[in-house]
């Protein structure tokens, strides 16, 4: 098995391709979760709750036509999974239980026999044990305190596995691996780290590049298909990267590509803040007079303009981009205006890409 040292910007090749047609297929179902401490649904304002529990007890083989339940230790949850590929029958996977109703948290229940289903409405697994909650919810007469989100948790191993998935892997004809983040250099430099490694090792070259996405594989007679995808794996690539620079104006994150460069431009930004405040008087009539007291409207209105230095940025790279940046003292939404204008301007050389 190949170990080679690794250094700054490498990766291995399982680290940044997959084996194409080998994925998991998502799972979910609809089940129960009892033993709350008052803090499931409110049947009344959740009867698809009441109905299931009417319906678990009827097939337990306990009437209870014609009662009203008013229990609030039950919460309806959907569970969902992701079943590994090639999960033979007996094999555990881990379960997210998520409230469907307007129950306040699901610390300490325990879900009830839940059959989990693939797209094909077929059941591939069955689920069922106690939650695991991170978040809590504390509730008093005047205030309330949540931490967290206590409406969803996981079942660590709680799902076990009733079906296989159709295919093998030994029934895979033609072995290809795909990309993570798709790009022709990061495709040419995996096939040439492979047919260097196979080269040495088998003789020949065993990879062939496709697309920007896909490269095409070659086993040896030599050695089984597990073991050569295995081996692969462990080989250290550069990955290509695009210059990108992707912003998020809700939380003000930025982040900039190694790659992104900026012509020379010249930047300035200032603000312009206006206050108006309304301070209203009272106005008293004279001793003896016959006027009222009355409310005068008062209003103060202030501006205040920073000053703008003009500055000449030259991102020559990632450092002096950010240094040129700081040095004008921005905070993060100036410099996504910034950004954003710059590359308006046709100087910024990267994709901007705005969440």
């Amino acid at each position: 098995m190949p170990s080679p040292p690794m250094s700054g910007g490498y990766a291995r090749v399982k680290d940044i391709a997959m084996l194409q047609n080998v994925r998991d297929n998502q799972l979910i179902g609809y089940g129960l979760v009892i033993g709350l401490q008052g803090s499931g649904d409110s049947l009344r304002n959740s009867p698809f709750t009441e109905q299931s529990v009417r319906s678990m007890l009827d097939r337990l083989g306990v009437n209870i036509r014609g009662s009203q339940l008013r229990a609030r230790n039950v919460a309806a949850v959907i569970v969902t999974a992701n079943l590994p590929p090639f999960a033979g029958k007996g094999s555990r996977i881990d379960v997210t239980v998520s409230s469907l109703g307007d129950a306040t948290s699901l610390a300490g229940g325990t879900l009830v026999f839940t059959p989990l289903t693939g797209a094909d409405g077929r059941i591939y697994a069955v689920a069922q044990g106690p939650l695991a909650v991170s978040g809590f919810s504390s509730s008093g007469d005047a205030e309330n305190l949540t931490q967290g989100v206590p409406t969803t948790g996981r079942i660590a191993n709680g799902a076990l596995v009733e079906r296989q998935t159709r295919g093998q892997f030994s029934d895979i004809s033609d072995l290809v691996l795909e990309l993570r983040n798709p790009d022709f250099g990061t495709a040419v430099n995996v096939t040439d780290a492979i047919n260097a490694y196979a080269i040495q090792r088998y003789g020949r070259a065993v990879a062939e590049e496709r697309d920007l996405r896909t490269i095409k594989l070659e086993k040896p007679d030599q050695i089984g298909a597990a073991r050569f995808i295995a081996e692969i794996g462990e080989l250290p690539v550069m990955p290509a990267t695009t210059a990108r620079v992707v912003i998020d104006e809700r939380s003000g994150t930025i982040v900039i590509g190694q790659d992104v460069t900026i012509s020379t431009v010249a930047v300035t930004h200032g603000s312009l803040t206006v206050r108006v405040t309304e301070e209203p008087t009272v106005v008293q009539p004279e001793p003896f007079a016959r006027g009222v007291t009355a409310v005068e409207p008062r209003t103060t209105i202030s501006a205040d303009e920073q000053h703008g230095q003009l500055r000449i940025v030259d991102g020559a790279d990632l450092n002096t981009l950010v240094e040129g940046l700081n040095q004008m003292g921005l905070k993060p939404m100036g410099i996504i205006a910034i950004l954003q204008a710059i590359k308006s301007a046709g100087a910024l050389q990267a994709e901007l890409v705005v969440q």
